[in-house]
């Protein structure tokens, strides 16, 4: 059921993109658009007002009737739960060693140290 209204949520998506992109600019929001005239495609702007506003409402429509089908699936947990993979416990940092404070000695030194002379 979530698929097929998801598919028709996709198709009313692009149908309302191609229905917005075929429709005049009046506003002149970005300082252009038509200036009337005596010929004018009033006619086809609320035709295609029409048809954008019933795919806007259908939009709406399957928008909330997707967000109830997923809120009444109410799955708690996360991804990993439902394949089977146990999440990694986390682990303290170990304080690190004495020895690991020091620099690496040279290849050629002796493994241990001369005795200081007095």
């Amino acid at each position: 059921m979530e698929n097929v209204v998801l598919t028709i949520h996709l198709l009313l998506a692009l149908l309302l993109i191609g229905v917005v992109l075929l429709q005049r600019s009046e506003g002149g929001g970005l300082g252009m658009g038509g200036g009337g005239g005596a010929i004018s495609a009033r006619g086809a702007a609320t035709a295609l007002g029409k048809i954008t506003w019933v795919l806007a409402a259908a939009f709406i429509v399957t928008s909330i009737t997707l967000t109830i089908l997923a809120a009444g699936e109410g799955k708690t947990g996360s991804v990993a739960d439902q394949i089977g993979i146990e999440a990694p416990k986390p682990v303290a940092p170990e304080a690190p060693a004495a020895n690991d404070l020091l620099p690496p000695a040279p290849a050629d030194a002796p493994a241990t140290p001369q005795k200081a002379e007095n």
